[in-house]
């Protein structure tokens, strides 16, 4: 199932940078972003395919691993290492992950689930308080 997701996640991405940040299939209609960040543990870049919704100038993301009972290991990366690079679109930008404190997370998440209803369910399906996260760009 892993090498499966990974595989899908590897297409994903080509996709996106092939089509300046356009997919089809099941993403088609969602506004997706490219997630790069350096893992926790090997120091080296990882790029994840993520819905994304925004709040003024700011990207939301929404940690939540499908509703799983764990948070996605992107989200202990960017823990590890919050300045990040997003791709939105053919743009590419250097970015600041903040996670969103309270009522602030529950505001975004709300915009999120609101736009995008399955966030609503992942947060009934699992016991865990889902992270929101707001990547803040860094002016170059």
């Amino acid at each position: 199932m892993m090498s499966n997701q990974k595989e899908y996640n590897r297409r994903l991405i080509e996709e996106f940078r092939s089509n300046g940040g356009k997919v089809s299939g099941k993403f088609a209609d969602v506004p997706l972003l490219l997630l790069t960040v350096l893992g926790a543990r090997s120091n080296q870049p990882r790029t994840t395919p993520l819905a994304y919704t925004t709040d003024r100038d700011r990207f939301i993301l929404i940690a939540s691993n499908n509703g799983s009972g764990s948070h996605p290991d992107w989200y202990y990366n960017l823990l590890a290492h919050p300045i990040i690079t997003v791709e939105v679109g053919p743009e590419r930008f250097q970015a600041r992950a903040v996670i969103a404190e309270e009522p602030e997370r529950s505001r975004l998440y709300t915009q999120m689930a609101n736009q995008m209803p399955a966030f609503a369910e992942y947060q009934r399906n699992t016991e865990r308080k889902i992270p929101v996260i707001v990547l803040e760009r860094i002016d170059s």
